[in-house]
């Protein structure tokens, strides 16, 4: 199994329970240390998506979306209430989208159409799923967002999301306790190699790190996220997807004291939202400042490297973006006892800036699962959706 991120590890539970034998191969010294553990931990239904009005990538995140809860509470045994934000998101509307107020009412009607009709809409939370989406009045607009020009309208999306770092930690002590999942974490994969090139992709296979070659392995699931084409090439699996890698930093805060803070999203096009999982834990965003570089290779550029005062002053740039259109994230940042600035990896299908409307990034239904022989490569698309997809990859092999 290589990546030890929400797809890889979700994965490796399932294979492990059928009774495999799973190693898992990560760079970072623990599961979760990459963008899935550093995100903001959107369950989507669709309805952000307005900019792919075909409702093509509303149909391929609802399925996962909507079973998600059941999905995870399944791998790890429990509730995960404590993760989950209790209030529906708020959608505001900025006067930059690439998409018009008109076109964004008539969708989120038709995605709320779509996610009622689901027969697995029951399984979202208290019903959220069911109840549709909802314009806001100019009230509730109004103390909500700022009282300029440059938000245009809103929506109550019953969306949910749950906190990346909470779900972390408990995949983590899941993986512990699982006797069959053997951990090869501090390994960067640098390639995967048949141990008989004549049986092609049918394996047995080798897998390749900085520590050497360790294998043979009679499966492989490359569920990288970054980087994950360029091993995908280097076994023949092609040709390589039109891949966009953006990595964007965010603030994680608690506070000292709870805070009231509605669930918001700022978009399409200028984008930023704020998230409240409880009244202590908050999500921070704002893309124009977080995005520090854009690549579109099939490796990832490198990274810049950032000082203890580049940091504070990104820190600082997101804060202040997000607050002039929602003022009241500064209660948010005020009350903070803990503020962590940490940066993910955004890998999509698709190219073109976020502010041109024809750009391939605004539709996202173009990831899945790739398998030739008993080599398998996911692209999960989003958080949301790769409990669902790693249930998917274990039901290939279910039985033997």
């Amino acid at each position: 199994m290589l990546g030890a991120g929400i797809t890889g590890c979700s994965t490796a539970l399932f294979m492990a329970r059928q009774g495999y034998d799973v190693t898992l191969f990560d760079q970072a010294p623990q599961p979760f240390q990459g963008s899935s553990g550093w995100n903001d931990g959107k369950l989507h239904l669709g309805y952000l998506y307005a900019a792919d009005p075909g409702l093509g990538t509303a149909r391929q995140l609802l399925t996962g979306g909507l079973l998600f809860k059941d999905i995870v509470e399944e791998l790890l045994g429990g509730s995960i209430a404590g993760a989950t934000a209790p209030r529906d998101e708020i959608f505001l509307l900025h006067r930059d989208s690439v998409v018009q107020q008109p076109a964004v009412d008539a969708y989120v009607r038709r995605v709320s159409d779509l996610v009622r009709s689901h027969p697995d809409a029951g399984r979202y939370w208290d019903d959220a799923a069911r109840r549709g989406a909802q314009p806001l009045t100019a009230a509730e607009l109004a103390a909500i967002a700022h009282g300029g020009d440059a938000i245009l309208g809103g929506w109550r999306l019953p969306e949910r999301s749950v906190s990346s770092r909470w779900i972390a930690r408990r995949y983590i002590a899941a993986l512990a306790a699982e006797p069959r999942v053997e951990q090869r974490l501090g390994q960067r994969v640098q390639a995967v190699r048949p141990v008989d090139a004549t049986d092609g992709l049918d394996g047995p296979f080798r897998v390749e790190t900085e520590a050497g070659a360790d294998g043979p392995f009679t499966i492989v699931v490359n569920a990288l996220w970054e980087g994950r084409s360029v091993i995908d090439l280097g076994v023949g699996l092609g040709p390589a997807p039109e891949l966009t890698h953006r990595y964007r930093y965010a603030l994680f805060i608690h506070t000292a004291q709870p805070v009231a803070q509605d669930n918001a999203l700022i978009g399409t096009g200028p984008f930023g939202d704020v998230k409240a999982y409880g009244d202590r834990d908050f999500y921070l965003s704002w893309y124009p400042a977080g995005l520090v570089v854009e690549g579109q290779d099939p490796a990832p550029p490198p990274l810049p490297d950032l000082d203890a005062a580049a940091r504070q002053a990104l820190a600082g740039r997101i804060l202040d973006g997000l607050a002039e259109h929602l003022p009241a994230v500064r209660r948010v940042a005020d009350g903070a006892a803990q503020v962590e600035l940490q940066g993910s990896w955004v890998v999509a299908q698709g190219r073109g800036p976020l502010h041109d409307p024809s750009a391939g990034l605004h539709r996202r239904d173009r990831f899945g699962i790739r398998r030739t022989g008993r080599y398998v490569s996911v692209d999960s698309g989003k958080f949301s959706t790769a409990p669902w997809m790693a249930r998917e990859v274990a039901a290939m092999f279910r039985g033997g």
